[in-house]
């Protein structure tokens, strides 16, 4: 009982984080003069990315890689075919110029890298394949390269302060930091509970990491599109899964592997490979309807993933 206690309290955490880190994001956006799309690729996309960050190191320190590497990829196939799935069954999303050629192939170039790294074994016919340190320094220089290209493409927004009740900057930095917090203790919370639970089912490490653990750091994520797709804020919506699934390989497997390297099963290539095709179905999607995701491919992307599901179970 108190575990599933715990697990109710996470769920209320993630959502209010989640309720209050959008607010503070776009208003601070505004206040700034910042794209929203911004504002979403780098502030709230590193927000939500906290869970997997703590989920990971912890689990890489523990030697326990399976789940380590597990919950990223994990991960970013749940933000593109779970979350904007719902996401646009909720409501329509539009999608900027930018995101469709830029951001969302970067968000593709990313499960690439890992795969041409992890794979030693089937590249380099070594005897084991492994993210090394260097391959975790390689993954950090495509981190600073994206995050310097975001911030290039920020271009001044104009508004008038005068015809809004905006936040200060001080409240809105305030407003992101709870937000935060909140996205980052609920979705401990909702992990640990989670994963106990599994435990005790007798599930084996890997099927922990892509599955209850995945879904469980990818709750914040959840949590945030959802409320910006409903307040009609689709670039933060957008940008937020689109930068969170960047920020999960280049910036957490980077750092979690320069702490200590991670085993890599060949195993995980079926899985990487969901995440790349997730990636291609997103963009096909929104270039054939005029730069948006519409709620009947949301229905498909959430489908795919249930399917997804289903064949991980029974393998």
């Amino acid at each position: 009982m108190f575990t599933l206690l715990l697990l109710v309290v996470g769920f209320a955490l993630l959502i209010k984080g989640a309720d209050v880190l959008v607010e503070g994001a776009s208003s601070l956006a505004r206040r700034l003069h910042i794209s929203p799309l911004v504002v979403g690729l780098t502030v709230v996309a590193f927000g939500t990315s906290a869970p997997e960050l703590v989920v990971n190191i912890i689990a890489n320190l523990q030697g326990e890689s399976a789940l380590a590497i597990g919950n990223i990829i994990g991960s970013n196939i749940a933000n593109i075919l779970l979350i904007l799935g719902v996401a646009g069954m909720i409501r329509p999303l539009s999608v900027t110029r930018n995101t469709v050629w830029r951001e969302i192939p970067f968000s593709l170039l990313a499960m690439l890298v890992l795969a041409a790294l992890a794979n030693d074994a089937l590249i380099d016919g070594a005897g084991v394949s492994v993210l090394s340190r260097i391959d975790g320094l390689v993954l950090l220089a495509f981190f600073l390269v994206f995050l310097s290209y975001s911030f290039s493409k920020s271009k001044p927004v104009t508004t008038d302060l005068r015809e809004e009740r905006l936040p200060s900057v001080l409240r809105s930095t305030m407003y992101i930091t709870l937000g935060i917090l909140g996205l980052a203790l609920g979705g401990k919370l909702v992990v640990d509970s989670a994963t106990t639970i599994a435990i005790m089912l007798g599930l084996s490490q890997t099927f922990i990491g892509l599955t209850l653990v995945a879904l469980g750091t990818s709750l914040p994520e959840l949590a945030t599109t959802i409320v910006a797709a409903h307040k009609r804020k689709t670039d933060i919506a957008i940008g937020n899964i689109v930068g969170s699934n960047i920020f999960n390989v280049f910036w957490i497997l980077g750092l979690s592997a320069i702490i200590h390297p991670i085993s890599y099963t060949m195993i995980l290539n079926r899985d990487v490979g969901v995440a790349v095709l997730a990636s291609v179905l997103l963009m096909s999607f929104v270039l054939g309807n005029g730069r948006s995701l519409q709620r009947g491919q949301g229905f498909v992307l959430v489908l795919f993933y249930i399917v997804y599901l289903v064949t991980l179970t029974l393998s």
